[in-house]
């Protein structure tokens, strides 16, 4: 008699993960959130009347700063629950791969248009709640009221013409808002484990979370909620951080708009 072994089917569909309990989820989020606070309300109005920087790029660069922390926390999240940072587990962990189809699992690169959609929610819901920002804004004490710096029109003044330094700012910035910090931690590390406290409402939550991780822009929180809810819907249906990284980054259309400072181009 010959026996035949067979091999299990193969399958792309992603396997059941350990998750994260809701005390290592939010403390993970105050470890980020807390830095960002103190940043904006405390560090910002004790080194602006010390420095001649323009108060507006004091703001910024201190803003940077506390989006480079993100990175320093996923970095050492992952690194202790992986047991390194060997960039093939790394990459499986973060869902860095192209988005899977919800169905098969399998990855199809045509599923990226599905940004689309998301990047419209986010509008959508960034201007129904424009109402809700003042109304929330007239309750804020006066301490947590928006300082005129904070406004990023403020920059867009001809004494920046030529400073190109600033261009690199803007560059960093770009870097760590929407891959290395705020996507990396927020749909990379936390995403990804949050189903088992919130299954399949784990998206909403993790917007929230980013929502309200915006303590520097508190005046802002409830459009900094509702614009925000592309960004995990698209990572978490589609099980990919580019579909998160995507979807924000259309944002940094304000890089052009930095460069047409730096070279004297106004309306």
């Amino acid at each position: 008699m010959t026996y035949t072994q067979t091999s299990p089917a193969r399958t792309d569909a992603p396997a059941t993960t350990p998750q994260y309990s809701l005390t290592k989820i939010l403390s993970t989020w105050a470890v980020a959130t807390v830095p960002m606070g103190v940043l904006a309300f405390v560090v910002g109005p004790a080194v602006i009347p010390r420095t001649s920087l323009h108060p507006g790029l004091v703001h910024w660069i201190l803003m940077v700063v506390g989006m480079a922390w993100l990175f320093v926390v996923s970095l050492a999240v992952l690194r202790r629950e992986l047991g390194g940072l060997h960039w093939p587990r790394v990459r499986e962990r973060i869902w860095l791969n192209l988005p899977r189809d919800p169905r098969t699992g399998r990855p199809r690169r045509v599923l990226l248009w599905w940004v689309v959609p998301a990047i419209a929610a986010n509008v959508a819901g960034g201007y129904l709640a424009t109402r809700l920002d003042g109304g929330w804004a007239t309750v804020l004490p006066d301490a947590l009221r928006e300082p005129w710096y904070t406004d990023p029109g403020v920059l867009a003044d001809p004494q920046f013409q030529g400073q190109w330094w600033i261009l690199g700012l803007a560059l960093t910035s770009f870097a760590f808002n929407y891959l290395l910090g705020e996507e990396l931690l927020f749909r990379g590390v936390l995403l990804p484990r949050m189903a088992g406290v919130f299954g399949r409402w784990d998206w909403v939550a993790n917007t929230v979370l980013f929502g309200l991780y915006h303590v520097h822009k508190i005046w802002v929180w409830p459009s900094m909620i509702t614009s925000s809810f592309g960004y995990a819907w698209a990572a978490r249906r589609y099980r990919s951080l580019w579909m998160g990284v995507i979807t924000h980054a259309v944002e940094g259309f304000f890089v052009v708009l930095v460069l047409m400072v730096l070279l004297g181009w106004y309306p």
